[in-house]
């Protein structure tokens, strides 16, 4: 039972919620400006790993046929045969299953809103066949965690926007070009397959050096977004301190892999994004608390 546990786990690449689960409760912390309530962080968790746990499943049952050519991906759970098709929509169906029950356990407005999310999760896996654009969609699936979080304790909008709304935009698009960013760096591993199967990504239409510097460049506007909502929120300088250290992770990210060097991808992609994750939630949180 527990090895079969594992085998699931790791088919949704469970670990890799490190880096992602703590912009969910980051929205949930900014809109209380202190503690929320522990009934919504349990249910803002599960929500969040019910999605996330939706999207992977969901994208490696639509890429299982293309991660059975890819020597990088041919030993995952599904093109290896370690996985049932039938064990990968009972996947699905429960983590969805989770997370509409988690957003219904939240609010009404969580729930009203949650099928947004299975929509761009479905979508995605398919843009790489026709356009590079799958990077930011990937942004978007993650990008609504601290949004997911701040309309957890809110549970309404205001009409017209105003400054929490403003700052929920500025999350919202500043974890969209975070992830954006960082995944067209990870996509270099399998630069050359796509090329030869003809399949979309920044890398493969418009050359390494033009990755390297787009990627650079959405870290760059993702750090500007973040200086926004300090001002926005008025954040103190546990916040600004936070950034700084951010703004070092990010660089030294970029030091790590070269145009004609992929080597160091793997650290770049999970632990320095995972210490960036662990940094915003810490910094905000701690700012939030001592304010």
């Amino acid at each position: 039972m527990f090895q079969k546990l594992k085998l699931y786990a790791d088919f949704v690449v469970l670990k890799h919620s490190l880096f992602a689960i703590p912009f969910a409760y980051l929205g949930a912390f900014l809109a209380s400006r202190g503690v929320p309530e522990l009934r919504i962080l349990f249910w803002v968790g599960l929500a969040f790993i019910g999605a996330r746990s939706a999207a992977m499943a969901l994208n490696n049952l639509v890429d299982r046929d293309i991660d059975a050519k890819n020597p990088r991906t041919v030993n995952r759970e599904l093109p290896a045969g370690k996985i049932s098709l039938f064990e990968v929509w009972g996947i699905i169906l429960i983590s969805y299953v989770l997370l509409f029950y988690s957003a219904y356990k939240l609010n009404p407005l969580c729930l009203v809103l949650s099928p947004i999310i299975p929509v761009t999760s479905v979508v995605y896996p398919y843009l790489k066949k026709f356009t590079p654009i799958p990077h930011f969609v990937l942004g978007l699936n993650l990008g609504y965690a601290p949004v997911g979080g701040w309309i957890a304790v809110t549970g309404a909008f205001n009409i017209p926007f105003g400054a929490p709304e403003l700052a929920m935009l500025l999350l919202l698009f500043a974890v969209t070009l975070w992830v954006a960013g960082f995944d067209m760096i990870y996509s270099l591993q399998d630069l050359d397959f796509d090329k030869k199967e003809g399949l979309y990504s920044v890398p493969s239409v418009f050359g390494v050096r033009a990755a390297l510097g787009l990627s650079f460049a959405a870290h760059i506007l993702m750090l500007a977004l973040l200086v926004g909502l300090m001002f926005v929120l008025r954040l103190g300088v546990v916040f600004k301190a936070g950034l700084v250290i951010i703004a070092l992770l990010i660089w030294y990210e970029h030091t790590l892999v070269k145009a004609d060097d992929f080597e160091n991808i793997p650290v770049a992609f999970f632990n320095v994004n995972a210490a960036v994750s662990l940094c915003m939630l810490v910094f905000t949180v701690g700012d939030v608390l001592i304010s």
